[in-house]
């Protein structure tokens, strides 16, 4: 079944959310080979869409992260200027279907301090956030690590400082991309990407579709009749399409 759409407190998200079978078939494959499958859609250019590598997988060993993007920005130079009371925030984010990706921006360069620690982590766990996507820092790793919470960040360090939410729900630039509130976000060892909404009931079968050409190429590469004949011919084997040729 869909969940309803939901409204942020500021403007409305339409977001035709998947249903736990449908997050978990983009789960089974790496986010290479989703990359890979949302290029035959032709939707979007091919260097867009995913965070560049200063967004880094702290926690490689919990397998991929998947969920709808929650946004927020901070600061942590200084207790003055706006400021937004997490409880504010809390309300919100739990009337959102999950699973939940924080999606934060930092505006402070360099990086001061850390909006994500042990406190932090567990409390937006019980709102349905499965980790956080952040172009500032994350602390508290052994503790974090343990209970499954995911980082995806630029930095590590030590202090909290000022930090404090300065804006909420809104799009927010990390990474290298524009993130929407509502926006399909996935992560893994290798980095960050986001699945348009869509084209994404369809993407594992275009996963698959890839998957399917590539194969040939690998398998000839390490059988024992491997000839560069053989190679070239498998190699200019049409590539698949979206949707696929019968």
């Amino acid at each position: 079944m869909k969940a309803k759409d939901s409204k942020s407190y500021k403007g409305e998200i339409m977001t035709n959310y998947l249903n736990q079978e449908e997050l978990e078939a983009l789960k089974r494959w790496p986010t290479c080979a989703i990359s890979n499958a949302i290029e035959l859609f032709n939707i979007r250019p091919r260097n867009e869409g995913f965070m560049l590598p200063e967004i880094k997988c702290v926690f490689p060993d919990l397998g991929p992260m998947i969920g709808y993007a929650v946004t927020a920005i901070i600061t942590a130079d200084s207790s003055e200027g706006r400021r937004i009371q997490p409880p504010d925030w809390w309300e919100q984010i739990q009337k959102i279907p999950g699973p939940k990706v924080v999606v934060i921006h930092d505006v402070d360069r360099p990086v001061l301090g850390s909006f994500w620690g042990e406190v932090n982590s567990n409390i937006y766990k019980v709102l349905g956030c499965v980790g956080t996507v952040t172009d500032g820092s994350v602390r508290d790793l052994n503790e974090v690590k343990e209970f499954g919470f995911h980082f995806f960040s630029s930095c590590i360090s030590v202090s909290h400082a000022y930090v404090h939410l300065v804006e909420v729900n809104i799009p927010v630039k990390v990474g290298g991309i524009i993130v929407k509130p509502g926006d399909l976000i996935m992560g893994d060892q290798h980095g960050v990407i986001s699945i348009p909404m869509e084209i994404a009931r369809d993407v594992p079968k275009a996963a698959q579709l890839v998957e399917n050409w590539e194969r040939r190429i690998i398998n000839f590469c390490k059988s024992k009749e491997f000839s560069l004949s053989g190679l070239k011919e498998r190699y200019l084997l049409p590539r698949p399409t979206w949707p696929p040729k019968i």
